[in-house]
């Protein structure tokens, strides 16, 4: 078989390589400092095409994304800012952190934090810094991009983890040609403002935002790397 490979070079072309794999999955980070240069026109079209590709139990293939552009954009983000502001609070359309947070996961949750407020000089106690930044979640990071991730209310638990795997398929081809993404779960905070801010029906769930766009070399925030488990402490042989 390798020898088969090696010498047809159209064989040889179609495997893929693991290098570039493995450079692009290091590379991964969420992008949350954006310059204004606009994707290539049809390649949003094409990252989501690519995306489809994720594993889908049954072929299913759940969930939808919604570009939201020119004055749907800027009124829905007027409108969760003030929804922030006031300390409003709404039922989620699913639970995404367990309750309570256990301390374990609370000490990574709070690990996260300080890696990324402490890139932007927002210390612990400067309360409106760390809200500022906090509600450009609201404002998809301004990024060029502003994507809205909605699923269908009837789909049941396991679908949520097909769309996960195709959101994780988006960005990764985002990110091989060289465009940053970052998903955003504050905007399911707010689902029923979200629909009907845009008219959707409750049949939509609301799951996440998700912004796209060239990273800004120039933004602290986009150097901030979270630390990851070691492989011991999540991988274990039963024989």
């Amino acid at each position: 078989m390798h020898s088969l490979l090696a010498s047809d070079p159209a064989a040889a072309s179609s495997v893929p390589d693991p290098l570039a794999l493995q450079t692009l999955l290091e590379q991964r980070g969420s992008t949350r400092g954006f310059t204004d240069q606009a994707l290539p026109e049809g390649c949003l079209e094409q990252l989501l095409i690519q995306a489809r590709r994720a594993p889908s139990g049954a072929n299913l293939q759940p969930g939808e994304f919604i570009s939201l552009e020119g004055e749907a954009r800027a009124r829905l983000s007027a409108a969760l800012v003030g929804a922030f502001r006031n300390g409003e609070q709404e039922a989620e359309d699913y639970s995404y952190f367990p309750r309570p947070m256990p301390h374990s996961l609370r000490r990574r949750q709070v690990a996260a934090a300080q890696a990324l407020y402490g890139a932007l000089g927002a210390a612990r106690e400067d309360r409106a810094a760390r809200d500022a930044q906090f509600e450009r979640n609201f404002r998809f990071f301004d990024a060029p991009v502003a994507l809205l991730v909605v699923i269908d209310a009837r789909m049941g638990s396991g679908c949520y983890m097909d769309l996960g795997m195709c959101l994780f398929a988006l960005m990764m081809a985002a990110n091989a040609q060289g465009i940053g993404s970052c998903a955003i779960g504050a905007i399911a905070s707010y689902p029923g403002l979200v629909r009907s801010t845009l008219g959707l029906g409750d049949e939509h769930h609301v799951v996440c935002g998700l912004a796209l766009g060239y990273a800004d070399p120039q933004a602290p925030e986009n150097a901030v790397r979270t630390a990851r488990r070691p492989l011991d402490d999540f991988f274990r042989v039963i024989r």
